[in-house]
C-alpha cells in the first residue's frame, strides 16, 4: 500500500510542475507550504486531468509562500501558520484553511522500527533543547521499557527554511515545555540550541533518513512515502496515541472555524485521549483586492473543486479534510471579502 501511495503521489507531483514562470490563461500559481505539498499534488493532478488547468506550485516553505504572496507573483500563497488579523489587514490579505494533518517525529535507530519507540512532549523538548543527547538516556528508556536503546548520541534535525511545519512543531513544543517558551518558542523559523537543519519537508526527510542516530519532523505522508520510523506520543490526555487520519481527526474535532476571527487557529495539543498532540492546517492566502479577477476566480474554481471531490484523495494521504460546514463558511468568505479593482466580486459560484 505504501509503495502505491508514494507511486501514485509521485505521478501527481510530476505532473504538478514546481518551476517558476509566467502563468497562462491554463495555469493556477501558487507557493509555499510544504505540509500541504502531497495532496495539493494530487488534487492537482486530477484536476488537469478534468479540467485541462494545470497547478504550478513552489513548495518552499510557508515563510517563502507568505512572501511571494505579499509581493503579488503568484496567485495564492499557502502557509501552515495562521496570520494574525492585524497583519492580514496591513497586507490586504484574507485566509482560509483548505486541509488538516499531523507532523510526527521520525527517528532513525538501529533496531527502532514505526511505532516502536514512544516519546512524551517534555522529552521530545528536551531532546530538541540538547539537554538530553544520547537514546539511552533514563528519560528515553522510561517511556520505551523493553526496547533495546543504543548508547548513541542523538543527531537532531530540523528544518532550515522558513516553515509552517516548523511553526506547528514548536508551537506544541512551547505548550509543552515551559524552559522551551521561555528560551525558543514559536515560530516558522527559530534559533534552534542543536541540530541540522534541512530545506523543506523533502529535505529533513533526506537528512534523517541518511543520518543514522537521527531524529526529525515531518508531514506524515512524508514519513509513509520515505518509509520513515515515526514515533508513537503521549498526548495531553496522557494517552499513547499513533499518527493517523482517526487521531488526527480527534484532534481537528475541537477546532471551532466558526468563531475563529479571520480563521485564525492553531490546532497543537488539543484535548482528548484520541488526538494527536501536532495537528494543523494549512491555509491559503490570497488578496483582498484582485487586479487579475479570471486568475482569482480560477484558483478558487480550483479549490472549490478539490473540496468537492478530494476528500478520498486526502483521506488515502492521511490529511484531515474540511467539513462541508467549514467550506461553506470558506466560500462565503470569498464571495464577501474578494473583489476585483472595480468593485465585483470574484466568486459567485455555487456548486
Amino acid at each position: 500500500m505504501l509503495n502505491l501511495r508514494a507511486t501514485t503521489v509521485l505521478a501527481a507531483v510530476m505532473a504538478f510542475g514546481v518551476s517558476g514562470g509566467v502563468a497562462t490563461a491554463a495555469e493556477i500559481t501558487g507557493a509555499g507550504s510544504t505540509f500541504a505539498y502531497p495532496i495539493l499534488a494530487k488534487w492537482a493532478a486530477a484536476y488537469k486531468d478534468k479540467t485541462g488547468v494545470a497547478l504550478n506550485y513552489q513548495s518552499i516553505g510557508s515563510g517563502g509562500g507568505i512572501k511571494q504572496i505579499e509581493a503579488k507573483t503568484v496567485d495564492f500563497g499557502a502557509s501552515d501558520m495562521p496570520l494574525k488579523p492585524a497583519v492580514l489587514e496591513k497586507n490586504g490579505l484574507i485566509q482560509w484553511p483548505v486541509i488538516m494533518g499531523g507532523v510526527v517525529p521520525v527517528v532513525n535507530v538501529p533496531g527502532i522500527k514505526a511505532g516502536e519507540l514512544k516519546l512524551d512532549g517534555a522529552t521530545l523538548a528536551a531532546i530538541y533543547l540538547g539537554t538530553i543527547t544520547k537514546w539511552n538516556d533514563a528519560a528515553i528508556a522510561k517511556l520505551n521499557p523493553g526496547v533495546k536503546l543504543p548508547d548513541q548520541t542523538i543527531a537532531v534535525v530540523h528544518r532550515s527554511d522558513g516553515s509552517g511545519t516548523t511553526f506547528l512543531f514548536t508551537s506544541y513544543l512551547s505548550e509543552v515545555s515551559p524552559a522551551w517558551k521561555s528560551s525558543v518558542g514559536a515560530n516558522t523559523a527559530v534559533e534552534w540550541p542543536v541540530g541540522l537543519g534541512g530545506k523543506g519537508n523533502e529535505g529533513v526527510s533526506n537528512f534523517a533518513g541518511q543520518t543514522q542516530g537521527s531524529i526529525g519532523y515531518v508531514e506524515y505522508a512524508y514519513a509513509l512515502q520515505n518509509k520513515m520510523a515515526w514515533v508513537e506520543m503521549v498526548n495531553r490526555d496522557g494517552a499513547l496515541v499513533k499518527p493517523a487520519i482517526a487521531t488526527f481527526q480527534a484532534a481537528a474535532a475541537n477546532a471551532d472555524w466558526a468563531h475563529a476571527q479571520n480563521f485564525n487557529l492553531v490546532l497543537v495539543n488539543q484535548p482528548g485521549k484520541a488526538s494527536w498532540p501536532i495537528t494543523g492546517a494549512t491555509f491559503v492566502l490570497m488578496h483582498k483586492v484582485q487586479d487579475q479577477p479570471a486568475q482569482a476566480t480560477a484558483a478558487l474554481k480550483f479549490f472549490d473543486w478539490s473540496y468537492a471531490n478530494g476528500q478520498k484523495m486526502a483521506e488515502s494521504l492521511d490529511y484531515v479534510p474540511m467539513p462541508a460546514n467549514v467550506v461553506t463558511l470558506i466560500e462565503n468568505t470569498w464571495a464577501a471579502d474578494m473583489k476585483s479593482a472595480d468593485g465585483k466580486p470574484v466568486w459567485t459560484a455555487a456548486r
